[in-house]
């Protein structure tokens, strides 16, 4: 609802009630009524102070309140306590509206319930009935009369109205109750109205007669304000009211309470709606700071390429299994040793599937200590185990429609996949710390260095993960079964490198290329970009110097024999090596022992000679 301003003078000073014009952008009084003057300002002639002077430590309540009049076009308010020049608290009812035409700008009415309330003794009845039966026809009479003479007027009222004698029972009841209600006058006259509308809470629980604010009215004499209670529709429905329940006099005699409430059922719902809709947005909100933040942190994170290549038999095979599974979303587990590019087949997979304009999350198991997996990957909120100050979405939160790539899942803790397959299975995720589980949609990819033999004897990963996860296997080959990929991978990462860091592009030789073909490449593409890597760096002319490390296969390559220290750094490596696969254990059926055919005793003793610590496999 909007005022025009025009004539707001006269209009203003024919309001019965206090009434001025704000301008909130400036703090200013435009104008105001000489009720307004007399009740702020306790003088006519008085000019107007910046309104907020008015309010004193009721400024916020009043910043709301002009927020529900900024939204629904209009309001009213009982809870902004205004505050007099002269100091004094005025309990006011507060109606607003914006004025027509006019940007922050509000028309306010002030009614001071104080003097209501006064208005309201004087105008009471100046005797009661006397004890006994001519007490209760007197009282009876003058309901009946008052029914008589106001009955046009209740019935008028928007608000629902009904009145009760001392004992309880219905006097009246206007129209705007019966329909709110569903109740006839011949359904609650001279009845006991709270055991018909009134007796039970919105949550079932029995609400007794001597608990009703109503019937605390007449019994204690006092005016009862309730703002959020249900009154019990005939055909059983609740209706959030809000209502004010006022003892009635007969010769200054309690005789009863009146009941004005209004249906806010619509309101409450409306309320509830909001708060659901600004939670949400708010959900939202996080969510897409958490993936910008995710997604930020990927792009400015070094790739090795961009791209898959190579011409190899092997390579031909990957790129059609990605053509293949790519468009749908069949989960995929990615095998390879160290460095084959698993990550690499991972980024395509996504790319090129339907799921391409979501995120693709990547979650290395193996790069978050054991304690904080789990609420890495589940999200927490705050006060969960561990002490989180804020709430967190996790990666599979974060990978809601879009890819969670899992690299190295061989190296997640075992009570983790247990959660991580159901989850993944139940398609929903449940915070640390919280009682709610959120549904997800999620296509999982997932990444070993583990063979198939070593992923299903290794117990590494569990049975049922495993299977859950290897519905579409592809195997990255290493650099030592592709060396006609090894001239295009090494022209290609000297590119990237020596644009990187600002040195000439080298020319790789016949001589260059055939080195390069010759070496075993234990480490793969990784390997080969650090070797272009520190060519770029080391080369000081138009001539690329390659320096490779001294493997089994690059010694062999030059000699037909090994020297004893070799042997010895080849047999540690080899220990070395098999502590990494089995995750450091020695005995058991899957230990290091009995993969390498030995005793665990004469392992423990050479895993001594060598001085091979922890660090050294881990």
């Amino acid at each position: 609802m909007t005022i025009d301003l025009l004539h707001t003078d006269s209009l203003l000073q024919a309001f019965p009630d206090a009434a001025l014009v704000l301008d909130l952008s400036r703090d200013r009084v435009v104008r105001w009524n000489r009720h307004a003057a007399d009740l702020l300002a306790g003088s006519p002639d008085a000019p107007a102070l910046p309104f907020s002077s008015y309010l004193g430590s009721a400024l916020p309540q009043f910043v709301v309140f002009i927020d529900e009049v900024d939204y629904r076009g209009e309001g009213w308010s009982r809870d902004v306590a205004l505050r007099s020049e002269d100091g004094r608290t005025l309990r006011c009812e507060i109606r607003a509206a914006p004025v027509a035409g006019k940007q922050g700008w509000i028309i306010l009415t002030l009614t001071d319930l104080s003097a209501l309330e006064r208005r309201a003794e004087l105008a009471a009845l100046a005797e009661t009935f006397r004890a006994g039966l001519l007490e209760w026809k007197r009282t009876e009479s003058f309901f009946a009369e008052l029914e008589r003479q106001n009955q046009l007027i209740l019935n008028a009222a928007g608000e629902g109205i009904y009145g009760v004698n001392a004992e309880g029972k219905t006097t009246f009841v206007n129209r705007a109750a019966q329909e709110m209600l569903g109740w006839t006058t011949e359904d609650l006259l001279g009845n006991d109205i709270h055991s018909i509308i009134h007796h039970h809470h919105l949550n079932g629980e029995v609400y007794p007669s001597q608990q009703c604010p109503i019937y605390r009215s007449f019994r204690f004499e006092q005016v009862n304000r309730i703002e959020d209670e249900v009154f019990w529709r005939k055909d059983g429905k609740p209706i959030r009211v809000e209502y004010v329940s006022t003892p009635i006099y007969d010769q200054r005699v309690l005789a009863g309470a009146v009941v004005i409430f209004r249906d806010i059922t619509e309101r409450k719902e409306n309320e509830r709606k909001l708060r659901d809709a600004l939670a949400q947005v708010a959900a939202l909100r996080d969510r897409l700071e958490e993936e910008n933040a995710y997604l930020q942190e990927a792009i400015t994170s070094e790739r090795a390429h961009h791209a898959i290549i190579g011409t190899s038999p092997a390579i031909k095979q990957i790129l059609m299994r990605i053509d293949l599974v790519a468009g749908t979303d069949a989960t995929v587990l990615i095998s390879g040793e160290t460095g084959t590019g698993k990550s690499l087949v991972a980024t395509e997979i996504h790319k090129t599937s339907p799921r391409a304009r979501r995120p693709l999350i990547h979650f290395k198991c193996s790069s978050v200590a054991r304690e904080e997996v789990e609420a890495e990957l589940f999200g927490q909120v705050r006060g969960a185990p561990g002490g989180a100050s804020r709430d967190k979405a996790g990666k599979l939160e974060l990978a809601h429609g879009g890819t969670l790539f899992l690299d190295d899942v061989e190296e997640l803790p075992l009570e983790i996949q247990g959660k991580l397959l159901a989850s993944l299975q139940n398609k929903t995720v449940k915070r640390l710390g919280d009682t709610r589980e959120k549904p997800v949609d999620i296509r999982v990819i997932a990444s070993t260095s583990l063979t198939d033999a070593q992923a299903r004897r290794g117990h590494r990963i569990r049975d049922d993960l495993y299977l859950f996860l290897n519905v579409f296997p592809i195997t990255c080959v290493p650099l030592r079964e592709r060396p006609e990929d090894i001239p295009l991978l090494a022209d290609h990462l000297l590119k990237i490198v020596c644009r990187r860091l600002n040195r000439p592009v080298r020319v790789l030789t016949e001589r260059v290329v055939l080195q390069l073909q010759a070496y075993d490449w234990p480490g793969n593409l990784r390997e080969l970009h650090n070797v272009m890597e520190r060519a770029a760096i080391v080369s000081r002319d138009t001539k690329l110097v390659i320096e490779l490390g001294e493997t089994a296969s690059s010694l062999q390559a030059h000699t037909a024999f090994l020297t004893e220290a070799q042997m010895q750094e080849l047999s540690r490596r080899n220990l070395v090596a098999v502590l990494r696969e089995t995750g450091g254990r020695v005995s058991g059926d899957a230990g290091a022992a009995a993969l390498l055919g030995v005793k665990p005793t004469t392992l423990y003793s050479r895993v001594k000679a060598f001085g091979i610590s922890d660090t050294d496999w881990t």
